[in-house]
């Protein structure tokens, strides 16, 4: 599994007016290429008055599996730069689709080309753009007598704790990145001199909202 990679937030729909011509770019998430299709067909059903609707999408751990379509438009004009946008923010399990209503101005391949790669780039802003860190989630059972110390150290340190439950001892789920898990292990002993249980609950993505860009 990857120890990070970048997505889009949220599902979102930007719209672009160049020469007359609206380009609707709609994009989302989609874990594997038949959600992606899935999306795909039903944006172009819900806009089979279009003139063209174009799409791109890369999904897979190493971007195993990469798709552009030009649907009707001059080729290589709509679907490639499409995907550019989409490798270029380095995004993956993520599909767009750039809806095209003609506004009777011709636009050339150049103008197509920038259309397009725009209305997918603004898309995204739209979307907005997460960073998800693969985590390991932690469980420290401690005494009630070490929670003041033991939250207070976490929080300084900055791990983000999932949840306290206050049982018959107290337990608390932490993200812990999954390179420092080891390190962690050992922190947490000696902050607790031994008497904490410390006990991994499997592995899970931890978004975290990096606004418009991934840099």
């Amino acid at each position: 599994m990857l120890s990070s990679y970048y997505t889009v937030k949220r599902p979102a729909r930007h719209t672009l007016v160049i020469q007359k011509s609206r380009f609707i770019a709609t994009v989302t998430r989609a874990e594997n290429e038949q959600d992606a299709q899935s999306f795909i067909n039903g944006i172009k059903k819900e806009n089979q008055d279009a003139n063209h609707n174009c799409s791109a999408y890369m999904i897979g751990e190493h971007d195993d599996i990469q798709k552009a379509n030009d649907d009707g438009e001059p080729n290589g004009t709509a679907g490639v730069p499409m995907l550019e946008v989409l490798k270029k923010r380095n995004l993956k399990d993520t599909v767009v689709v750039v809806t095209r209503y003609f506004g009777g101005i011709k636009l050339g391949a150049g103008g197509l080309i920038r259309a397009y790669g725009t209305a997918v780039t603004e898309g995204l802003n739209e979307a907005g753009i997460v960073r998800c860190d693969l985590m390991k989630i932690v469980t420290i059972t401690i005494d009630y007598t070490w929670l003041g110390k033991i939250e207070n150290e976490l929080r300084t340190a900055g791990y983000e704790i999932k949840q306290i439950d206050y049982l018959g001892q107290v337990e608390i789920t932490v993200y812990v990145p999954e390179a420092q898990k080891d390190r962690f292990a050992e922190w947490m002993t000696n902050l607790t001199s031994g008497q904490g249980q410390i006990i991994e609950n499997g592995t899970t993505y931890l978004e975290k909202d990096v606004g418009t860009g991934n840099g």
